[in-house]
């Protein structure tokens, strides 16, 4: 598989990622770790800025099961990703990459609230973004959040750090002899609804031609190996 050279990316971590081999929350040796990998790809000139999701503190949805209404549970998860933003925000500056957070929901305190020329003028300047709070609004995903943020930032690609090493026709965790996909076509993902992102963030990113590089972040050095063309990966883009 060939990959197209990508000069400024965005990564989608998601919260469960943070966690590390806990059951909740944030390990912060599991952040420093991924913390080094994006400071060495930063190092090596790519302009970047992330998406984290706070699934490892709160979902929107799993509240909504528990009784809490809609909407305030996902205002709730977007807060949860600002905690996780934070925790990144940190590592990243112990490693001596500058850095902003910027925020859907504004919160003067702790961070910028989002302005896209802003944002855009951070990462003309070297310095890895990360925005928080999804969309700002309630019923979409973080992974909205992503594609949207992705399209906005002029990004060649967006990143998908997950715990599998690409996207399979089924659960590789369920399902032993699942296919893997070295690429796939965004409208194969939507027709067979193949669990890449949810349908709105693929449908956006198919629109703007931003391809989809699902990877597994868990892996230790891996994003450098698939920014490099080198590691195991599936490339979602535009095609049969």
């Amino acid at each position: 598989m060939t990959r197209p050279r990508f000069d400024r990316i965005l990564l989608k971590l998601s919260g469960e990622v943070l966690m590390g081999a806990r059951q909740f929350g944030i390990d912060p040796e599991t952040v420093d770790r991924v913390a080094t990998e994006i400071a060495a790809i930063h190092g090596a000139g790519y302009q970047l800025c992330i998406v984290v999701g706070g699934g490892n503190i709160f979902r929107g949805l799993a509240g909504a099961a528990r009784g809490i209404e809609r909407a305030t549970g996902d205002y709730m998860g977007m807060l949860a990703t600002v905690m996780n933003a934070l925790a990144v925000q940190s590592a990243l500056e112990r490693q001596g990459v500058v850095t902003r957070v910027q925020s859907a929901i504004p919160m003067a305190s702790v961070c910028e609230p989002f302005i896209r020329r802003r944002a855009e003028r951070h990462l003309e300047k070297g310095r890895v973004v990360i925005f928080a709070a999804g969309v700002g609004s309630p019923f979409f995903t973080t992974d909205s959040g992503a594609a949207l943020r992705a399209a906005e930032m002029k990004c060649n690609a967006l990143f998908k750090g997950t715990s599998v090493d690409g996207v399979y026709d089924a659960d590789p965790k369920k399902v032993p002899d699942a296919k893997r996909y070295d690429e796939v076509s965004f409208n194969t993902v939507l027709a067979q609804d193949l669990k890449v992102m949810d349908a709105s963030a693929v449908a956006l990113c198919r629109d703007n031609d931003i391809p989809i590089v699902v990877f597994n972040i868990r892996e230790q050095g891996n994003l450098a190996k698939v920014l490099a063309g080198e590691g195991v990966a599936t490339i979602v883009r535009n095609g049969e």
